[in-house]
């Protein structure tokens, strides 16, 4: 029947119902790119046919070309008020990782079609009433946005890292209207790497308490779900309370966990997820405009390259170890209101090379352990000497050796794009 069809459009090339029957049989026969080209014929001859266009969304979709699929259904559905179109474009919107707008589109089959039965939607639909639920636990949760009170002065050292968050956050919001002359938005990406330990976490609230913005801190476990569709819910409606609490920093803990790289992944409920991330980062639907986002990861290299193009994490810092001067900043700001007496914080701060935030705070915490034995005897407060911390500086191994050398790897042998160089560098190795 094809090779007959075939040979009748050579004889009569501009016959367009033959060629739609041709395109039709192809698609029967499931040899999707065939039929896509012939119906691109047919509407190359007449661009509104809807029946051309009807087949060129099926072909798009088996192809996996759903977002293809979604831009041609959009216009058609409405027009044409046809069950199995809307039917279609909830498939391509669920594939797409879409899934509130695909449940929507789903219903309004169901309007003009009350008897409608298709499992996959239909299981995303059973677990609707679940979401309802979920969703107003995150309302409820994030009734009391976080108001830190702590800001820059309060971190020790990282003066780059301040930098950059200053350039890309603080002063956009501090002078909006210089930065939109230059056709720049408020708001945007910075995605925060390193060792774990460094004060990641803690800069992020720090920054949100430096220009008074809302704060919303995001673990994994605030996300994912384990009904199907429902973790694309969740982060939607993370992303909307953080803008209607604009200027708002929203910080995402271990962002490797939720965007790990798609090329990984066999389940494709994970890679729904990851674009339902793209979509709001990109602010598709809804403006990011004066929307903060500060991702932390101690693995880069697992995160999805699609994160870190322009308008999504398009600032990406390396949070090393404190240096020399920030180790003894550090301390100082950890030993703050204690009972201490003449500490040397040069030495200690010589002494602790390679710690992070967190070894130095397990220092002063170990250092606070031996004291408080000794002021149980008489009940006074004993003070922190030089010779205190130093003890129990040579009983805390630095955490940081372990991931170096894993990132030493990566510099060395995947960093095409240079994005660790920064580690090679405080490595002293050659790029």
């Amino acid at each position: 029947m094809i090779e007959n069809l075939r040979e009748a459009l050579r004889l009569s090339p501009d016959n367009l119902p033959l060629r739609m029957l041709l395109a039709e049989n192809l698609l029967n026969e499931k040899l999707f790119e065939e039929a896509e080209t012939e119906y691109k014929k047919a509407l190359t001859a007449d661009s509104g046919n809807a029946k051309a266009r009807r087949g060129l969304a099926k072909c798009y979709f088996e192809q996996g070309k759903f977002s293809a699929t979604i831009v041609i259904l959009e216009e058609l559905a409405d027009s044409e008020n046809d069950v199995g179109l809307w039917i279609l474009m909830a498939k391509a919107l669920l594939r797409n990782g879409e899934a509130a707008r695909s449940i929507e589109i789903y219903k309004k089959a169901l309007q003009l079609n009350p008897a409608l039965k298709d499992e996959e939607l239909d299981s995303l639909r059973s677990s609707e009433s679940k979401t309802d639920k979920i969703l107003d636990e995150i309302e409820k949760g994030f009734e009391e946005i976080e108001r830190p009170r702590i800001n820059f002065s309060d971190v020790g050292g990282m003066d780059h890292v301040k930098e950059e968050i200053n350039i890309k956050i603080i002063q956009p919001l501090k002078f909006p209207d210089l930065y939109k002359a230059y056709g720049k938005k408020t708001g945007g990406g910075i995605l925060l790497y390193g060792p774990p330990g460094c004060g990641k976490t803690y800069l992020a609230r720090a920054t949100a308490g430096q220009i008074q913005a809302s704060f919303i801190s995001v673990g994994i476990h605030d996300v994912l779900d384990m009904w199907m569709g429902n973790s694309e819910m969740k982060l939607h409606q993370l992303f909307e309370t953080a803008r209607s609490q604009a200027p708002c920093v929203v910080f995402f803990d271990e962002i490797d966990a939720l965007g790990s790289s798609r090329a990984d992944m066999r389940q494709s409920a994970s890679k729904m997820l990851i674009n339902q991330f793209l979509n709001e980062l990109d602010g598709i639907q809804s403006s990011n405009d004066g929307l903060l986002i500060l991702g932390a990861t101690n693995a880069p290299w697992h995160l999805d390259t699609a994160f870190r193009r322009p308008g999504r994490f398009d600032r990406i810092i390396f949070v090393q170890p404190p240096d020399l001067a920030s180790r003894e900043s550090i301390l100082k700001i950890l030993l703050k209101d204690k009972p201490v007496q003449d500490i040397d914080f040069g030495s200690i701060a010589k002494m602790t090379a390679d710690f992070s935030g967190a070894d130095l705070q397990a220092i002063v915490n170990l250092s606070i352990e031996h004291k408080l034995r000794e002021s149980f005897k008489d009940g006074i407060p004993q003070p922190i000497f030089t010779k205190d911390l130093a003890k129990a500086a040579k009983e805390i191994k630095p955490s940081t050796k372990e991931w170096f050398t894993s990132a030493r790897n990566y510099a060395l042998y995947a960093n095409e794009s240079g994005l660790y160089n920064e580690i090679l560098d405080y490595l002293k190795l050659k790029k």
